[in-house]
């Protein structure tokens, strides 16, 4: 007993130290294979099956804390040796890529789509671009100082290549290659 208290103190230390929110404070995962953005309700659609091919697949996890909040990105089956956007957004997945919204702020850009620097960048967003190996598997995940809004955040979408942070241009990452729609704590 005293090694596993041991073990999960150690587990927690490790945890606080690389900004990893402690799960106990509320936590969410999500996966699924992707389906054609023809078929409505729940779940993860593709709007491009080159790059996000139907059954590939994606997982997505949440933790809250005092401290803020971290989320992972998996992908699983997708175009190999590729770079993709992926961001937090407002709205679920729909038929249309759109239907996800923009892009969940912290602070919210009083000008939408925000393409402000000081709106539209990792600290203020949660972004979490990634690159495929060679099986067209990736991982990433953010970790940022803020908690979630409740009800504001609904889903993280796949774009087409690594979010922009030039100003005029930051925190785009052209179209919307796929979304899974997202229970954010």
């Amino acid at each position: 007993m005293a090694l596993m208290t041991t073990v999960l103190a150690a587990s927690l230390a490790l945890t606080a130290a690389v900004g990893v929110p402690k799960p106990e404070q509320g936590a969410v995962s999500v996966a699924g294979a992707f389906r054609s953005a023809d078929d409505t309700g729940y779940g993860a659609v593709t709007y491009a099956p080159g790059p996000v091919p139907l059954g590939s697949r994606i997982h997505v996890t949440e933790r809250v804390g005092d401290d803020g909040t971290w989320i992972e990105l998996r992908l699983e089956g997708v175009q190999a040796g590729r770079a993709f956007g992926a961001h937090v957004h407002r709205s679920p997945c729909g038929a249309d890529p759109a239907d996800a919204g923009s892009h969940y702020q912290d602070a919210v850009d009083p000008v939408q789509p925000s393409v402000d620097a000081a709106y539209a960048n990792p600290r203020n967003e949660a972004w979490l671009d990634l690159t495929t190996d060679a099986h067209g598997h990736a991982r990433s995940q953010t970790s940022v100082g803020w908690r979630i809004r409740s009800g504001e955040a609904r889903s993280v979408v796949v774009h087409e290549h690594t979010t922009a942070t030039m100003h005029g241009h930051a925190g785009s990452a052209g179209p919307r290659l796929a979304c899974i729609t997202v229970p954010f704590v």
